[in-house]
């Protein structure tokens, strides 16, 4: 099959270098790994990992967990685990 369609994309290079470092560790260029993707959207009939937009109660969860609130600190794993045991 003829490869004639052309794929234009602005993405930030750092992202980019990343990316094509490890597509060369597996043998591949970026019009490989693209072409796999693409391949994988088909196959998948939509994306092939999930995208979700988190509900409300998880958006909750974030905001607690960066404020720190709900958390229990422990002083050792042998703490943590002991506290876990109790339930």
């Amino acid at each position: 099959m003829s490869k004639s369609a052309m794929i234009r994309a602005r993405i930030e290079p750092d992202i980019k270098e990343q990316a094509e470092a490890i597509f060369r560790k597996l043998g591949l260029n970026a019009t490989d790994a693209i072409t796999l993707f693409y391949k994988q959207v088909g196959l998948c009939n939509g994306l092939p990992f999930d995208v979700r937009i988190p509900n409300d109660e998880t958006l909750k969860t974030f905001e607690d967990t960066d404020k720190g609130a709900g958390l229990t600190r422990y002083d050792s794993m042998a703490e943590m685990f002991d506290d876990l045991d109790k339930e």
